[in-house]
């Protein structure tokens, strides 16, 4: 009898009749998503989380409405009993006339047709909210110069959501209370031209880059060769060849440029919004020692506002995957490539030339480099005009795509917006820190000793002596 009881106050108020169907459809997305995941269709982090976090929260939601309602209702028929009033009570379900069982069965067949469908939709749904196409084109448009070059990085086949978000329900939240004002900005066109960087909400890179990738590993040094040419009519190779000192942690110590992030060695810093001006730094060693550095003089004030932070890999490697290249570089890249006939006469000095014109748009970019790179060489080499016509056309192509992929008008994004901190030649880079104008108390300041971080080998040499001896 209790157990009919309670049947008939559940289905007798609204909200036990929400609670059960929320219980029914969330426990059958749960039983569903769980079989898909057990058949091997995995769809991510994102599906985790919603079959195993928030659905079960849903039916615990569901769970929670039942009794309240029952409590509810009860509490309405005393009061309609002091009242003299008969309670108000639901059509009654009678199972016994065929009609009804029909109907009822054709309902609860639908119902779970209709659950199974919904849960296959939510999974791809979920799916495709997390792949890169979602996040670089489908919804974030205004994301197309990331796009672009995430596109050409080293981390191209790494989806968005591995390091925007990483594992876990918090920053998934996060992720999503930031997304939902970045809808409304593009929708009302509130988004900043260009995105300012850097984020500082990012998620620390501890939870993300070394999911992959940790400091304890040793690297040790590496050998980088680096070609470049020179802007005469021969277009002269220029190499330069480093040995970088990446170093990692070996034995009981950190070598090298990565004993930064040694687990025992924390570096902190006190910077502008930018991080490209660095006022102090605090060093705190394995043994517990906290030795400050700071700079001083005009200008080098702290801002009212500016908050010290730890530093991870992102603050060397802050365009670890959204790679943007100054045009130099582009240029020497598409002639190792072949892209661009080193014969060509001059070619590197008017490719980047044409290539630092400040044009409206990509289409107008490209046609602006083809244009000029033709009347140059009809104007000066008419005969190599002629003869290597294709050469020239081919080589305004690969300026074009250079161009393209670096700079976005609508987005004002032009050659240095976005500066690399690896190194020093596209920015002060390591030289922030690196400048012999931060001091200690005592004295110390910190090294701008290029042996520090690597040894040069060869610099802008057409054939480097280094290489050949190597390869002995």
């Amino acid at each position: 009898m209790a157990w009919k009881s309670f049947f008939v106050a559940m289905t007798r108020n609204p909200i036990s009749l929400l609670g059960t169907a929320i219980v029914t459809a969330s426990g059958i997305l749960i039983l569903t998503l769980f079989a898909l995941d057990l058949m091997g269709m995995h769809g991510g982090p994102y599906i985790g989380i919603l079959a195993f976090l928030i659905l079960p929260a849903i039916f615990i939601l569901g769970l929670l409405l039942i009794p309240t309602g029952i409590a509810w209702q009860r509490r309405r028929d005393r009061r309609a009993a002091e009242r003299g009033e008969a309670p108000p009570v639901f059509p009654v379900l009678d199972f016994n006339e065929p009609r009804m069982r029909t109907r009822a069965i054709m309902f609860f067949a639908l119902t779970a047709l209709n659950a199974v469908i919904l849960a296959a939709a939510t999974y791809k749904g979920m799916e495709t909210m997390e792949s890169t196409e979602f996040c670089g084109t489908t919804c974030h448009s205004v994301m197309q110069p990331e796009h672009t070059a995430y596109q050409r990085g080293a981390h191209a086949s790494v989806a968005c959501v591995d390091c925007h978000i990483g594992p876990g329900a918090g920053w998934f939240v996060k992720s999503k209370l930031s997304g939902s004002w970045q809808v409304v900005s593009v929708a009302f066109n509130l988004y900043p031209r260009p995105i300012p960087t850097p984020v500082h909400n990012l998620r620390p890179a501890r939870e993300t880059c070394e999911q992959c990738h940790w400091p304890s590993k040793f690297v040790g040094d590496r050998l980088k060769v680096i070609d470049g040419f020179q802007d005469d009519e021969a277009n002269t190779p220029a190499k330069t060849v480093l040995l970088l000192r990446v170093g990692g942690r070996q034995g009981v110590k950190s070598h090298g440029i990565h004993w930064h992030v040694d687990p025992g060695v924390q570096i902190r810093y006190l910077s502008d919004e930018s991080r490209e001006t660095i006022y102090q730094v605090e060093m705190r060693t394995p043994d517990g020692k906290v030795t400050t550095f700071a700079t001083e003089g005009e200008g080098q004030t702290p801002p009212v506002g500016a908050a010290w932070r730890t530093m991870d890999c992102v603050d060397c490697h802050n365009r670890p995957s959204h790679t943007y290249r100054l045009p130099e570089r582009e240029v020497d890249d598409a002639i190792v490539a072949g892209k661009v006939d080193r014969s060509l006469p001059f070619v590197r000095r008017e490719g980047l030339r044409l290539m630092k014109v400040e044009y409206p748009s990509h289409e107008a970019a490209a046609r602006g480099i083809a244009e000029g790179l033709k009347a140059f060489y009809a104007k000066e080499y008419p005969q190599i005009a002629t003869q290597k016509a294709a050469a020239i056309q081919s080589a305004a192509e690969a300026f074009a795509v250079g161009y393209q992929s670096n700079v976005f008008p609508s987005m004002k994004v032009g050659w240095g917006t976005y500066p690399n901190h690896i190194g020093h030649e596209s920015s002060p880079g390591c030289f922030r820190c690196h400048d012999e104008a931060h001091a200690a108390p005592d004295g110390r300041t910190i090294s701008q000793d290029c042996a520090t971080c690597h040894s040069l080998l060869a610099m802008g040499e057409e054939d480097p002596e280094i290489l050949h001896s190597l390869e002995q």
